[in-house]
Order: structure tokens, then C-alpha cells, then sequence
């Protein structure tokens, strides 16, 4: 017998499929590169299929920049969860919401992008005012 136990985080305790159902039933799924170039102030994060094709991920990755995206399943996973409205689909978006959230935060392992950092450059410092001395008096 060993001491050893199996990790819990290579198995997650509930499967990401489970809240699909929910996605289609608020109409919160975005098919397609051009719809979610359409959508991008609605979109929360994209999902591309493994079986996408190099270049296509490569745009997808230019296009969407500013958004999460998750590379996980493939194309017939993605029609065997969402039917007939995504058939032939290699890119997905969720629209906004708390469902687009707990989605995102099961599939985050599978983020191939890194989120963009808004950095500032610092202003430089201003010249020290030039201390005025008050006249001597003699």
C-alpha cells in the first residue's frame, strides 16, 4: 500500500459540460469568428477547438488580444454540446455573464493567451521648483 494519493487536480470534481445546457437555454453562446468580431462589447472570453487550423488560431489570437482565449475540446465536442448551431464551428465566444464566469474559471488551465497588462509609463518627476531665498538683509 502506498502513501501516496491520487491528485484532485487533474480531475475536476464536476465536468465544464454540465452548465453547457444553460449557456444555450440564455442565448449567451457566440458562433463563429465573424459574430464574435460583431460582439466584442458583449464577449467575456472565446474558446477555439484543438482541431482549429494553425492560421486560423494565429488570427484568432491577433483578433481577440484583449479577451481570454481557451483552446480545449474539438469541433465535434463543441456540436455534440451546443446541436446542430454550431456545426463545423472551430471558434466560440460566451457573451457576459456569471455563467461566462464559472465556464471561464473551469477552463482557465486551458488559456493559451496572457492577459494584457495596461501598463503606464510613469510621468516623469517634475523639475524641483526653484527655491526663491528671501533678500539678505545687511
Amino acid at each position: 500500500m502506498s502513501d501516496e494519493t491520487p491528485s484532485e487536480d487533474l480531475v475536476p470534481a464536476k465536468p465544464v459540460e454540465r452548465l453547457f445546457p444553460f449557456v444555450l437555454k440564455t442565448r449567451s453562446l457566440i458562433v463563429g469568428r465573424d459574430s464574435l468580431r460583431a460582439s466584442k462589447n458583449r464577449l467575456h472570453f472565446v474558446l477555439i477547438t484543438e482541431d482549429i487550423a494553425e492560421a486560423s488560431r494565429d488570427e484568432v489570437l491577433r483578433d481577440f488580444a484583449h479577451y481570454p482565449v481557451v483552446q480545449y475540446f474539438t469541433s465535434a465536442d463543441l456540436e455534440k454540446f451546443f446541436g446542430a448551431a454550431v456545426k463545423g464551428a472551430k471558434a466560440v465566444g460566451f457573451a457576459k455573464s456569471g455563467l461566462a464566469q464559472s465556464i471561464y474559471a473551469d477552463l482557465k488551465p486551458h488559456r493559451i493567451n496572457q492577459q494584457i497588462t495596461n501598463i503606464k509609463p510613469a510621468k516623469p518627476a517634475a523639475p524641483p521648483a526653484a527655491r526663491i531665498s528671501p533678500p539678505e538683509n545687511p
